[in-house]
């Protein structure tokens, strides 16, 4: 069982969340909160798995929220403002839904936060011999060979897959490309980014240089990082 809390100074909004959550058994709701404090004062009390956040509220805000806390929550931002996605993502969030969403778009996002919730299966260690893999560009399936790939990079509803002269834009999910590609050689670093592990520059803190690029490596997956690179 997922247990949600809402966050959102508007009513309807919670009137909403909470009609399309009733489609799914596996949802169970917290509280309602309406403003950012009162959003913390049950996360210190409740095991909450799954926080559905809005940005703009009185006083502080959903990203300022998402800053004060030390263990974070699963979180679906739900906002009218496309504009702020790309800090959303930067925080490490699950999904932008923006209003209004539709009950497709809101379960998608439910299935992906949650999957991530469910215990994981551990996968075999795949082997390069499947040196090579398709990737879905406009309309068409492009044959990539993996040595060419260097990063992976989530990018709202798709992934850009840079590679060393160029970069694919895909509508495939960064969660695709985790599953697909082999665990010996790319590593999930951050919500938003899988890196190969052969074009890691250097390790500086928490950020890896990765085609002269500096990538964050979200706090969840510093320790596995460090166990792959020997560090």
């Amino acid at each position: 069982m997922t247990r949600y809390l809402i966050v959102d100074d508007e009513p309807i909004a919670h009137g909403i969340i909470e009609d399309y959550a009733e489609a799914l058994t596996s949802l169970e709701k917290v509280g309602n909160c309406y403003n950012a404090l009162e959003a913390i004062s049950i996360l210190q009390k409740e095991k909450v798995d799954l926080v559905f956040l809005d940005i703009n509220m009185p006083r502080l805000s959903g990203f300022d929220l998402l800053k004060t806390l030390s263990v974070k929550p699963r979180v679906i931002v739900t906002s009218a403002y496309q504009e702020y996605a790309l800090e959303g993502y930067e925080l490490e969030i699950e999904d932008y839904l923006l209003k209004p969403f539709s009950l497709e778009r809101f379960l998608k996002a439910v299935n992906k936060a949650t999957k991530e919730l469910s215990p994981a299966t551990v996968a075999p260690t795949q082997s390069t011999t499947a040196e090579r893999i398709f990737i879905r560009e406009d309309r068409k399936s492009r044959q990539i060979s993996l040595a060419q790939i260097q990063l992976v990079e989530a990018y709202g509803n798709y992934c850009k897959v840079h590679l060393a002269r160029e970069t694919i834009l895909t509508p495939e999910k960064i969660s695709h490309f985790e599953a697909i590609l082999p665990q010996a050689d790319f590593i999930r670093v951050h919500k938003s980014f899988i890196v190969s592990a052969q074009h890691i520059k250097a390790v500086e803190g928490n950020k890896l240089n990765v085609l002269d690029r500096y990538i964050p490596v979200g706090q969840t997956y510093m320790a596995g990082l460090k166990d792959r690179l020997g560090l």
